[in-house]
């Protein structure tokens, strides 16, 4: 079955590279576009779509005001926000509101089409610029928690119970907020392959994607925040 999207966006050129993108994805279906958030509602309405790719900054009703009016409505709607604010407040906010997906607009095509899939599978994806960040507040709030000392630093054991030495790399280098890509280019490795470990880990470790991956390896002091 093909996964129906609308992508809001009041930039059109932006808008037409983003379906252009997913046009070469043989299961996508970009079945509207819109240019506002208030119109947003009224396609979804039309359309029922599984996933909704929404920029955040728009005239009349934003993204993020847009997304809980959509999920007010409509529970079930999936919501992918496009922006270029990779500050974890903006982000938080987004998600607050029932966002399952955060892309930053400098996003490559692989990860717009990662993105899509992974929440259409009911997961969520942030971009990984997007989880450096939220990894470096979550570590800020560790240290103020445990002790209120800035040297505190949590004992790091690589999980060897649970992954191969390769997929700790791998592991390390989501924490760190690498691309695809660029856990490819640090390795020496293909996309396919890394895209391989990361399947593995989030099987191994039991959960949905790779932002979950990250929190859960920083709880159990499995990688190190840099």
């Amino acid at each position: 079955m093909k996964t129906n999207i609308i992508i809001i966006d009041d930039h059109q050129l932006f808008r037409e590279g983003v379906k252009r993108i997913l046009d070469f994805e043989a299961s996508f279906d970009v079945v509207a576009e819109g240019d506002d958030g208030s119109e947003a509602m009224s396609l979804v309405e039309a359309h029922h779509p599984d996933v909704v790719i929404m920029d955040i900054n728009m005239p009349r009703i934003n993204g993020v005001e847009a997304t809980r009016l959509l999920i007010e409505r409509y529970p079930d709607t999936k919501v992918i926000i496009l922006s270029i604010h990779d500050d974890e407040n903006y982000v938080t906010h987004a998600l607050k509101t029932g966002a399952q997906g955060y892309l930053l607009k400098e996003m490559d095509a692989d990860a717009l089409v990662d993105a899509v899939k992974v929440v259409a599978d009911g997961g969520s994806y942030l971009h990984p610029k997007v989880t450096h960040n939220l990894v470096q507040e979550y570590r800020r709030l560790a240290m103020e928690e445990h002790s209120g000392n800035e040297r505190y630093a949590p004992e790091i054991r690589k999980p060897l119970h649970l992954l191969t030495r390769r997929e700790c790399e791998v592991l390390q280098l989501l924490a760190d907020g690498k691309s695809n890509r660029g856990i490819g280019e640090t390795l020496f490795i293909s996309e396919k392959t890394v895209k391989n470990h990361v399947s593995n880990i989030l099987q191994k470790m039991n959960v949905n994607d790779r932002t979950q991956a990250v929190v859960l390896a920083i709880k159990n002091g499995w990688v190190e925040v840099k």
